[in-house]
């Protein structure tokens, strides 16, 4: 079929099986409500061709074996535990193969393996936060970016978690064949369409690793009991007998992250943890942690993660005990 795009997905044993189903669902459903359709044609390939075990133990059937395959127009690059153990020759191949596609993807901790096979180089990438500062110790020539849900660099695009290769697959399908059939996929399968690929992904706890040094160390543990108190760097910088200067220097060099950003992080993830368990109001919410006030508590919510205090509760709200979660539908 003229201008059909082909989609091939690796695997390897490990794979997580939702970086893997999850996005090639978004394409199976455009490829069917596409007009005409069969906008993409769809592979799965491992080593020599044989089955692979999912990281849940699940037996996943290639199509193709991977040394035989022709660079595709998309090539996916799943995540998952076995990512680590992943041979040498298969990491040469996804950059054989990466050579001749129109566009490269990494869903999760399929980040680090394009990393590992050189096509991250001196480009911009995410990948599931957890994984972030292994992605940027391991591989210093790459711009690691923790927070957004994917990030395009060129032909190359990264992606968080499960749910934000859905989201990347969504917006290639946009690119692709228009926002009617991508938001067509979306309500198919119950999910958004329109989360920008710079919404944070929404992790637990600060963006910075504990501090080394004790001073600090207690610090931060003080800061995360504390996001109401003034957290401004002079009054912080007392809690530890430090000059402003000095404080802003050793917080950065024992943190990873300036104070402010820490803070920013802390009072975020107070404010989130009120609004996914409490009926607090926002205005209690915003004081609760730190914000003063519901203004400053949305703009906060709108720089970070680009969504509103008031959607975030409502995709993300945790009923009483026993009870189904709410299920937000996309948009109509």
């Amino acid at each position: 079929m003229k201008n059909r795009r082909t989609v091939l997905a690796v695997l390897y044993d490990g794979v997580l099986g939702l970086n893997v189903t999850g996005p090639l669902e978004v394409f199976a459903r455009a490829a069917e409500l596409a007009s005409p359709p069969g906008a993409y044609g769809l592979r799965t390939a491992a080593l020599d061709g044989r089955p692979v075990a999912s990281s849940m133990g699940l037996a996943m059937t290639p199509t193709h074996d991977l040394a035989a395959c022709k660079p595709p127009h998309t090539l996916l690059v799943p995540g998952g535990p076995g990512q680590s153990g992943v041979p040498s020759r298969m990491v040469e191949r996804i950059a054989e193969l990466a050579a001749g596609a129109e566009r490269v993807v990494s869903i999760c901790t399929g980040t680090l393996l394009l990393a590992e096979a050189g096509l991250l180089d001196g480009r911009r990438a995410t990948t599931h936060w957890a994984s972030a500062e292994e992605l940027a110790r391991k591989f210093p020539a790459v711009t690691v970016l923790p927070d957004p849900l994917f990030v395009r660099d060129g032909n190359v695009y990264s992606s968080g978690g499960v749910t934000a290769g859905i989201d990347l697959a969504l917006s290639l399908v946009e690119a692709d064949l228009g926002s009617d059939v991508a938001l067509r996929v979306a309500r198919d399968l119950l999910v958004f369409l329109r989360r920008p690929g710079d919404q944070g992904q929404f992790a637990d706890g600060p963006t910075a690793a504990n501090a080394e040094r004790h001073p600090v160390r207690k610090l931060q543990q003080w800061i995360i009991d504390n996001p109401a108190e003034d957290l401004s760097v002079d009054a912080l910088a007392g809690r530890v007998a430090l000059s402003p200067r000095q404080f802003a220097r050793v917080f950065r060099d024992t943190a990873g992250v300036t104070a402010g950003k820490y803070v920013d992080s802390v009072r975020l993830n107070a404010a989130r943890r009120r609004l996914e368990s409490t009926d607090d109001s926002l205005d209690d919410v915003a004081h609760a942690s730190g914000y003063g006030s519901s203004e400053v508590l949305r703009r906060a919510f709108l720089r970070l993660l680009a969504i509103t205090p008031g959607e975030y509760r409502r995709r993300f709200r945790t009923v009483a005990r026993g009870h189904a979660p709410r299920v937000a539908l996309p948009p109509t």
